[in-house]
């Protein structure tokens, strides 16, 4: 029987974890942290497990429920309807039907006449490589006009991407706006967005207790010293010296991937290729708190002075009851590592983001949060960029039986729990294949 190191116990590590040992392999998997999940791994807050950045699915999300059904976890997914607003000139404004689009007066008559028929016709084509080579700003700016790339657009790829987000392709936008809008009902019922009660843990767990079942060893807290080849196997050294393998599937960031692999003057071009992809770090602040400060779920602050992207009011989308009747809110960022909040303490990400929430509900009171987490990311989010098909890496590197799998090489779709399934099931057959199978 032949043995596979996988390293890294989120989704996309555990799911190519369970494709092996179908096949017949010996697996094991190493994860850094101390619990299976990757960035859909959990905390308790009230009580009940959470997620420490937000995660929702949506209808299209078909590889992660098929999943989900061979799992036999179906039981615990609920669909509950969603509620979109923006943040603009010191107001929300619904976003979730035409009739909301047509009163959105931050944008002129005209461009939310153009900005309805742009989202119309993004949602209808398929064909996205035409987007590949334009900038995802100077495409909006053409087609939506001035007016909404200025109070929609721009807003979002500046808080998304940073100083990076004149660069952004149009392919990448053009997934983000694809996916969301065929995931509406098709009998103009709005949009439904899957959860699990019990938290996104629900999936992690049952792949790790299948896999476990199967006699698959799970070490956590186990960070990965080195990766390297002895000549004839791909090895894994944790710190008790080199364990060889037949191959090793690396999940976690580029940038990790080219400090532990073999630092030899061969091995130079592919480590620049690993680092030419730019990463965007990110944080969640979450809290629970008794006020009900909004009708919605999401918020987009599409205000330039913003220090946070979005507002999440975790229990319009999930009852309150669930956490003992408190609230739970998502404060999220993306931001680069020059940025003045990336290296910003704890207190200080608080101090900024709740005295700016405050403006926009004056309501806002701190001092009746009962419990308060921030979580941070440093490789987040990847920049998409015009030139991104050309940097994407293979699965297979050029350390023979060593491969890699991350958010990175999924394009022109955005990093998000249904393609770290569709990727885990990719890399397991080319590492099967590899093998001989």
């Amino acid at each position: 029987m032949k043995r596979i190191a996988i390293i890294g116990g989120g989704l996309t590590g555990l799911v190519a974890a369970r494709e092996l040992v179908r096949e017949g392999y010996e697996v094991t998997v190493y994860e850094a942290g101390m619990e299976v999940g990757g960035l859909a791994a959990c905390f308790s807050m009230c009580g009940e497990p959470l997620e420490k950045a937000y995660h929702h699915l949506f209808r299209t999300d078909t590889d992660i429920l098929q999943l989900v059904d061979e799992l036999g976890i179906g039981r615990y997914l609920e669909w509950k309807k969603s509620s979109v607003a923006i943040r603009r000139d010191g107001k929300l404004w619904p976003f979730m039907s035409p009739v909301d689009l047509l009163r959105f007066s931050p944008c002129s008559f005209v461009g939310r006449i153009r900005l309805g028929l742009v989202a119309l016709y993004l949602k209808k084509t398929k064909k996205w490589r035409k987007f590949v080579g334009h900038t995802a700003w100077e495409w909006m700016r053409t087609y939506c006009g001035e007016s909404a790339t200025t109070a929609v657009w721009g807003p979002l790829l500046r808080g998304k991407f940073s100083a990076s987000a004149d660069k952004v392709s149009m392919a990448w936008l053009w997934a983000r706006l694809h996916v969301r809008a065929n995931s509406r009902e098709p009998s103009g019922g709005g949009e439904r967005l899957g959860y699990f009660s019990g938290g996104f843990v629900r999936i992690a767990d049952a792949l790790a207790k299948e896999l476990e079942a199967c006699g698959t060893s799970i070490f956590l807290s186990t960070p990965i010293r080195s990766l390297g080849n002895n000549g004839s196997a791909p090895t894994v050294d944790v710190g008790t010296g080199p364990i060889a393998f037949d191959a090793v599937l690396f999940t976690g960031s580029n940038r990790v991937f080219s400090r532990i692999i073999p630092q030899s003057s061969e091995l130079a071009d592919y480590r620049a290729r690993l680092t030419e992809i730019d990463y965007l770090a990110a944080a969640c602040l979450v809290f629970a708190t008794d006020q009900d400060l909004s009708p919605y779920y999401w918020i987009n602050i599409n205000e330039d002075d913003a220090p946070f992207l979005v507002l999440i009011q975790h229990t319009n989308l999930v009852d309150s009851g669930a956490y003992g009747g408190k609230n739970i809110y998502y404060i999220g960022a993306y931001f680069s590592e020059s940025d003045y909040r990336y290296a910003s303490t704890e207190s200080e990400l608080k101090s900024l983001w709740f005295s700016y929430l405050k403006t926009i509900f004056p309501k806002f009171d701190e001092q009746r949060i009962s419990e308060c987490k921030l979580f941070s990311f440093r490789d987040a989010q990847h920049v998409v960029d015009t030139n991104y098909a050309e940097k994407r890496l293979p699965y297979e590197s050029p350390v023979p039986g060593l491969f890699l799998a991350n958010f990175t090489q999924i394009f022109p779709e955005d990093r998000g729990t249904n393609f770290a399934v569709r990727e885990g099931k990719n890399v397991a057959a080319v590492i099967a294949s590899s093998l001989g199978r």
